[in-house]
């Protein structure tokens, strides 16, 4: 066990809503790494490979295969398992499954908050919710500012628009239920745009170029020039695990939280594609010319000040190693390596790093 955050899950009854997905995968691990007692609630991995397959997580936690949308299967979860911590992150979470299906993503990343937040409503037991939404939750006027957490919140897409409705909600549940001392502190936490080994959903960077180098074929992208708050999947989610410790010991601490990179370390699509391709040490990559096509933010950046100095969080791994260690990880995977091995192997070197650093949480 990496003797973290320190070691406040280590017994806790945590639920976990988005488990059998990318990042609640990585995020289920690490809380079993750290001693407590997982619940997850999802529906079933949609892609193939699945990271949650690989790591054999259905044995070595209580995996729950449900929709977020069902509440009265929520409730009675909550009620069965009485949760300590809450990390909410089911959700439709793909941009351009947003513009087919904005119906489902509404119900889903707005209805399903709802339901949460209803579950654990009134219950003395649960102490901390942190409810997990997006960097693209700001009303983007495209002029590469960094967004704080006070800048308006907005959508242009149903995916953004849903999640910034998710934020509402929680602010709305925060603030009228939530307020008194004896009830859950409750936070949400915006975070960058995440890779990392594992993530094998449609109409994301990394995995596109990968399935892509695998094939032989050159890798497709449609917004070279767009910049992003890049960071690995580690990042986010020491700030989610991070966020949750602090809400335990200091209630006052609820509220919205940024988790990315610095700033000035955004980078563009093409100069994602151009290092991953460099670290796989084979490859191309091109931009087709897509004519009229959806519509992507140009450019999102995060200001993360507040949780430098209220929480004392810093990214610990910067722009090429972050890129580095996903195209490795992949490489790996690619020639057999066991995926659990590969989990295990950046977790040590990611709590190291900020063991290094003197990160508070590590």
């Amino acid at each position: 066990m990496r003797a973290t955050f320190g070691e406040v899950f280590s017994g806790r009854r945590v639920l976990l809503t988005g488990h059998t997905g990318f990042k609640g995968s990585w995020l289920s691990r690490w809380l079993l790494d750290l001693g407590a007692n997982v619940i997850g609630y999802a529906l079933e991995p949609d892609t193939t490979p699945s990271l949650f397959a690989d790591l054999e997580l259905g044995r070595s936690m209580d995996s729950r295969i449900g929709d977020v949308r069902d509440a009265e299967r929520i409730a009675a979860l909550v009620t069965d398992f009485r949760p300590e911590v809450v990390f909410h992150l089911a959700a439709q979470p793909l941009v351009r499954r947003s513009y087919a299906e904005p119906s489902y993503t509404f119900e889903t990343n707005v209805m399903g908050t709802v339901n949460v937040l209803e579950a654990v409503r009134g219950r003395e037991d649960c102490l901390a919710v942190v409810n997990v939404t997006t960097d693209k939750v700001y009303a983007n006027r495209e002029t590469g500012e960094p967004f704080n957490e006070e800048f308006p919140l907005g959508g242009r897409d149903p995916y953004s628009a849903s999640k910034a409705a998710s934020e509402i909600v929680t602010a709305s549940y925060r603030d009228s239920f939530f307020s008194v001392q004896r009830s859950a502190a409750v936070a949400t936490a915006r975070a960058g745009n995440v890779i990392g080994g594992g993530d094998w959903a449609e109409d994301r960077l990394v995995p596109d170029c990968v399935r892509a180098l695998l094939n032989g074929a050159a890798v497709i992208v449609r917004n070279p020039a767009s910049v992003r708050p890049w960071q690995h999947v580690l990042e986010s989610l020491s700030g989610y695990l991070h966020l949750a410790s602090a809400l335990l010991s200091n209630r006052s601490l609820a509220g919205p939280f940024n988790f990315g990179p610095d700033p000035e370390a955004a980078r563009t699509a093409g100069e994602v594609v151009e290092r991953f391709v460099s670290a796989w040490d084979e490859g191309s990559w091109h931009t087709p010319d897509l004519g009229e096509h959806l519509h992507e933010a140009a450019q999102l950046r995060l200001d993360i000040s507040k949780a430098e100095q209220v929480l004392g969080w810093r990214p610990v791994w910067g722009f090429d190693e972050t890129v580095e260690r996903t195209a490795a990880w992949y490489r790996a995977y690619s020639t057999g390596e066991d995926a659990a091995g590969l989990v295990e192997a950046d977790l040590d070197a990611y709590v190291a790093a900020a063991r290094a650093m003197a990160a508070p949480w590590a």
